[in-house]
């Protein structure tokens, strides 16, 4: 529990946090007996927890109280970046009322009663600091809107507030009937399930491959095989020794033909894409279509028999591909 108060006869505000929480709690600012705010970060995202309790009305120096309470739940959400959420509990000890004919940006319909002057205030602060007081988007029955019972009199005077952008995140608010925080007032809750946005991933490094299919070009496989023959001594039958000779042939293919950027391209050099392979892929693709038209068992199969097919025909063109560069470079 997070807790400030001057005098303990009067005024106090506060934050309890399951105990979980409690490490997870960055910043505590207590501006006063009546304003009070909470920062923590849960998985990546920073929320602001504000707690307040405005003056009562018929309250001694009622004026001057109010201004100064106003003015410290202003600054008070002034110094909250844009990009961080806001959630705001307060006892504002006015009735916001029902309808929001003029406030439909700020404030839903359901509320109860007339709005007050203090009403009033609270949704002017919802306009100045660009949120929205929840209790009033959802429909519920009246005594699940009711924040403060006493006597005869009934109202509602307990709010949360969100960042108007926040409301998304929000999926009820109501009044728990029968939990009572004091004798007059009603628990308000609200669910609230906070969006994490996924970081962007960079780019993956790959490994930097040798373009070994460029020598399918006539010039890069002669540019090769002289540079190759340069490495060797100038011999024409390779050494036994065959560790030191696959390395020299990896280095000369690097400096002569190049490497690759290490990032993942869409459009690869297809250097194994032949004929076998394009047949292949034509009869699966027709294949696909046929079993599209007509999903029987005998279509599945052989549209999934043509699939594999591809896939051997592929790893059989790379392979045979490969091999037929590499010796054609060293011949």
């Amino acid at each position: 529990m997070f807790y400030y108060a001057v005098d303990s006869k009067r005024n106090g505000v506060g934050v309890v946090l399951r105990e979980e929480f409690g490490r997870n709690v960055l910043e505590v600012k207590r501006v006063s007996d009546r304003v009070m705010s909470l920062k923590l970060e849960i998985e990546g995202v920073m929320l602001n927890v504000v707690s307040g309790y405005a003056p009562q009305v018929g309250c001694g120096l009622e004026e001057k109280e109010r201004v100064r309470f106003w003015s410290e739940l202003d600054e008070v959400i002034e110094s909250i970046l844009t990009g961080e959420r806001v959630v705001t509990g307060a006892d504002f000890n006015g009735n916001v009322g029902e309808g929001n004919t003029g406030d439909e940006e700020v404030m839903g319909k359901f509320g109860v009663k007339e709005r007050t002057l203090e009403g009033q205030m609270v949704v002017d602060f919802a306009k100045r600091m660009d949120m929205a007081v929840v209790n009033i988007y959802f429909q519920k029955r009246e005594e699940h809107r009711v924040t403060y019972k006493s006597g005869g009199r009934s109202t509602q005077v307990d709010y949360i507030l969100c960042r108007r952008g926040s409301l998304k995140e929000i999926s009820d608010c109501k009044v728990v009937v029968g939990e009572s925080v004091a004798r007059q007032h009603r628990m308000v809750v609200c669910r609230m399930t906070l969006m994490v946005c996924k970081r962007k991933r960079s780019k993956i490094e790959t490994e930097k491959k040798t373009k070994w299919w460029k020598l399918k070009k006539e010039e890069c496989c002669e540019d090769f095989r002289q540079k190759l023959r340069q490495a060797l001594g100038g011999q024409v039958v390779l050494p036994d020794y065959w560790e030191t000779t696959a390395e020299v042939i990896r280095v000369t293919g690097r400096k002569v033909l190049g490497v690759s950027s290490g990032r993942r391209k869409e459009d690869k050099d297809t250097w194994w894409w032949n004929e076998g392979v394009q047949d292949s892929i034509q009869r699966k693709r027709l294949a696909k279509k046929k079993w599209d038209m007509d999903k029987t068992k005998e279509n599945r199969q052989r549209y999934k028999e043509l699939q594999r097919r591809v896939k051997r025909e592929v790893s059989k063109a790379k392979r045979k591909d490969r091999r037929t560069y590499i010796a054609g470079g060293i011949c």
